[in-house]
């Protein structure tokens, strides 16, 4: 895709300045979390949740388990959010192990508890190292998962995008040909899986381009602050790990807050030089924390309103 008049002077502006230097704000943000286990993980969130809400955040969307595992848990945060707090909450559901019927049956409890979001994915096989198989009466793919949501009601739907091409595509023209599939079958945007480098998704998004897709690709951003975590979860996904990030990282284990701010660097930098290249719209992968992604908002120019209007005046 080739810059804008605007966009070369938004990069040049980048590069000339401080890098967070009166950025206008003018961006969207969404923020993942995944389901609670326990009482306390459960007060975690609530507090991210209450914490992030400020930021008028587009939607929060919550995670669900291989095989349906967290299905009622998921079910609850989600229904919990819309209920309490306002904000558009979106619910993750996948294909896998479960029939047509019972994952219908799933979209339309969302529907009657008031949630019109889904983040539609095939889901990763319950047992880690094996591969994915559809349920013999279940939705094929996530194309398929899309088009039968479509049938059950009006959801508005997100689907799965993959600047590294997903561990089970045989290459990066078939990924691409399969996220149109999935567009085409109705969705309205795709979001990324996390990456570290801001080429990565503009390559991504110049093929998708190429390919004639014409929806919203949402990047979504990691905010790392366990790296040891960070290469177990990427090594799952087909995600490279720049070496300079085990460079920054290393001797930081006992030292939480230093690994914060190491954290939140990295992920803003990559957040603003994706910024100059014209993107609106992050979708914080949050991990129930609420710290990194709010101070990496701050540093975009994102403030809670009140704020934001008293800046303005």
């Amino acid at each position: 895709m080739t810059p804008t008049l605007a966009q070369m002077n938004e990069a040049a502006r980048a590069v000339s300045t401080p890098l967070f230097a009166d950025v206008p704000g003018d961006i969207a943000v969404s923020f993942e979390f995944f389901p609670p286990k326990t009482e306390a993980m459960e007060a975690t969130l609530w507090q991210s949740v209450e914490a992030l809400r400020p930021l008028d955040p587009r939607f929060v969307s919550v995670t669900y388990g291989a095989g349906g595992s967290t299905r009622e848990r998921t079910h609850n945060t989600v229904a919990r959010i819309v209920r309490e707090t306002g904000i558009p909450a979106a619910a993750h559901l996948t294909c896998v192990d479960a029939s047509r019927g019972e994952i219908d049956e799933v979209a339309r409890a969302y529907w009657d508890a008031g949630v019109r979001h889904i983040v539609a994915l095939r889901g990763d096989p319950p047992r880690a190292g094996e591969k994915f198989v559809a349920h013999p009466d279940g939705y094929a793919s996530a194309a398929d998962l899309v088009a039968g949501l479509k049938r059950v009601a009006d959801f508005e739907l997100s689907v799965g995008a993959y600047p590294e091409p997903h561990p089970d595509a045989t290459s990066e023209t078939a990924d691409i040909d399969h996220l149109a599939r999935k567009l085409d079958a109705g969705a309205q945007r795709g979001i990324t899986q996390f990456f570290f480098e801001p080429d990565t998704f503009f390559r991504f998004r110049d093929a998708a381009a190429a390919r004639g897709i014409t929806a919203e690709l949402v990047p979504g951003i990691l905010p790392v602050s366990n790296f040891a975590q960070l290469k177990k979860m990427a090594a799952g996904c087909n995600t490279a790990v720049p070496a300079w990030m085990g460079r920054l990282f290393e001797g930081l284990d006992d030292k939480p807050a230093a690994r914060q701010l190491v954290a939140a660097t990295v992920a803003a930098e990559l957040c603003r030089r994706l910024y100059a290249g014209g993107v609106r719209h992050f979708h914080f992968y949050t991990l129930n924390r609420a710290e990194l992604a709010y101070a990496i908002c701050h540093m975009l120019g994102v403030r809670p309103a009140a704020t934001a209007q008293e800046l303005a005046a």
